[in-house]
């Protein structure tokens, strides 16, 4: 069961990323606006969809990891994935951003950890078994 959690949890992960990945490329200003920052200019499009094409990639190494069942490196992604949260919490505070979009960005950083202590805790039973 703890196993499956682990898999529903990393595919959802990566899911998520793909569905900011394509938001991202087809309304820059619009995805800007759900992260917590505005574009002011429209030459700050460029910026998101760079974010994009690399949104685009966490998301197929964390699906192609996923496939692979690798959860070693799936729960080092969880963890050192914490970085990306925890910069746009800071940044959507920043922006003066409402509650709402920062708290969303905790929420990722708390299901990112909760996804690395399932992952460990997968890694260790079966290191047991």
């Amino acid at each position: 069961m703890l196993r499956k959690t682990g898999l529903v949890f990393v595919a959802l992960m990566a899911l998520l990323q793909l569905v900011y990945a394509a938001y991202a490329y087809l309304d820059p200003v619009s995805f800007s606006l759900i992260r917590g920052t505005d574009v002011f200019d429209q030459r700050d499009v460029d910026w998101v969809r760079i974010y994009a094409s690399r949104t685009l990639f966490v998301a197929l190494i964390i699906g192609y990891l996923l496939h692979l069942k690798q959860f070693k490196f799936l729960a080092a992604a969880s963890i050192f994935g914490l970085v990306m949260p925890i910069t746009d919490a800071y940044l959507a505070y920043q922006a003066s951003a409402s509650s709402g979009v920062i708290l969303k960005h905790v929420a990722t950083a708390a299901f990112l950890l909760v996804t690395f202590l399932v992952l460990v805790a997968v890694q260790r039973r079966s290191a047991d078994a």
